[in-house]
This record gives C-alpha cells, structure tokens and sequence, in this order.
C-alpha cells in the first residue's frame, strides 16, 4: 500500500492532469506551543490519522500535542505556465501549510473538511 486510495478522489470532476501526494510522509509530534522541528523521525502513511493502525504511527494524540508532516514532490514540468492548486481532502482542527518554507494561504480552522491553495507563486520549479 505504497499510495493508499490512489483513485481522483471526486469523479465528478475529475481533471485531465493531477498527482496524488498520499503515501508516506515524514513525520513529528511536539508539543503544541513549540516551533517547527528541527527533525522529522517517523514517517505516516496519509491519509491516515496517526491513532490508526494503518498510519503506521498508532498512538494517541492529544490536544497537548502539535502533528508536523513533511513530503518532497516535484511538480511535472507539463505543468509549466498553469496555476497548480494544493488540495486537501480534510485536515484535522487546525493546519498551516508551508512550501518551500513560505506559508500558503492562511491557517485553516475547521474539522475534517475539504480546502486548498493556489501554491503557483511559492514553486521554485524543482523539487
């Protein structure tokens, strides 16, 4: 299960060019008031909770505790010149996303719901 639930996850609309970026991840947990670490020592399987078994992680979380992913990805050279949209099927409670080090769009509050960001303007055009 190298890329759990590798199907366009809305059929409906599906699009003639995407990458799914489930798999495995790196992964951290810190406390929840601390800052990014500086080490990722465990790696997730997405889209899985870290509680479940299937995540690979299979322990409890708590509100005491910050989760930090991390994933490496090259965007298809295809794809030079679009607008490429980073889209998440769900998150838990609260999640910042960051590539190459800038934050894309602002913190996104709400339970496991859809959303995403337009991420064109902070690719560097490698990995």
């Amino acid at each position: 299960m190298d890329q759990p639930l590798p199907e366009y996850p809305r059929p409906q609309l599906t699009r003639p060019d995407w990458a799914n970026l489930n798999g495995i991840w790196d992964f951290a947990v810190t406390s929840a008031n601390a800052g990014q670490p500086a080490s990722f020592p465990e790696q997730i399987r997405v889209p899985f909770a870290a509680e479940s078994a299937l995540s690979g992680i299979h322990r409890k979380i708590t509100q005491n505790d910050r989760l930090w992913y991390k994933r490496t990805f090259t965007v298809p050279a295809g794809w030079n010149g679009r607008r490429v949209q980073l889209n998440f099927g769900a998150s838990d409670w609260r999640t910042t996303v960051w590539v190459n080090g800038q934050q894309a769009g602002a913190v996104h509050s709400g339970g496991f719901d859809a959303f995403r960001f337009d991420i064109t303007p902070l690719l560097n055009g490698g990995r």
